[in-house]
């Protein structure tokens, strides 16, 4: 086994009801119920016009400015996954660009994560298949590798273990473990109840607003 330059597979997949539960919850709900931990950091953007990604992942890691594995993991991709790319956030060299996302989407991708650089922009930014960058560059990538796919990677600090939920919307993109998935749906919908309450109070009598000044007070505010 050479570590640093590997391809794996094999690895278990999330069930897709729950990939599918977790489509219809906002990235903000999710996060909030992994104690607003885990996020893929504010610079993984989305590219595309507009839509929800619901997947589970496949991962790559990668040295900046390499595509090599990318290519191999949009070759390996199941129905419904998400290819997932640690490329270290370098912006240098766009990683994916038209070619690799229609061929992965072809094959049943649902998306693309990638912590760093995207180009064709003309298309990827008038389409709704879900592409999230850390930025854009019309410089090509190269193809020698090394880099490894379907092992844990992380996003600014977000792990990612193959198979995990991934989800994204216009906040941003969140990882759900695998494991963890039952727990923070049922934690997720949850809240969601609590805040179409907040909403209709707000709408009717109005929202009690007592909390505020009680957290002040209890903090030692002066004036409160």
């Amino acid at each position: 086994m050479s570590l640093g330059f590997r391809v794996l597979d094999g690895h278990e997949r999330s069930e897709p009801s729950l990939v599918e539960a977790f489509a219809a919850i906002p990235t903000a709900i999710i996060s909030d119920n992994l104690s607003r931990m885990v996020a893929a950091g504010p610079k993984v953007r989305p590219m595309h016009k507009s839509g929800v990604m619901a997947g589970t992942a496949v991962t790559v890691k990668t040295r900046p400015g390499d595509n090599l594995m990318i290519h191999k993991a949009a070759d390996m991709i199941r129905e419904g996954d998400v290819i997932v790319v640690d490329a270290g956030g370098d912006l240098t060299n766009a990683l994916i660009g038209e070619l690799i996302i229609s061929h992965a989407r072809s094959r049943g991708a649902v998306g693309f994560v990638v912590n760093g650089a995207v180009r064709d922009m003309d298309v990827v930014g008038a389409d709704t298949f879900p592409v999230y960058g850390a930025g854009v560059s019309h410089r090509g990538p190269y193809k020698d590798g090394p880099g490894e796919v379907n092992v844990p990677i992380s996003l600014d600090g977000m792990l990612v273990e193959p198979g995990d939920i991934i989800i994204g919307d216009l906040d941003g993109v969140v990882c759900i473990p695998r494991k963890e998935a039952e727990a923070v749906l049922a934690l997720s919908r949850a809240q969601e109840e609590k805040e179409r309450g907040i909403q209709d109070a707000i709408n009717g009598a109005g929202w009690d607003r007592a909390w505020v000044d009680e957290i002040l007070r209890s903090k030692g505010c002066e004036g409160v």
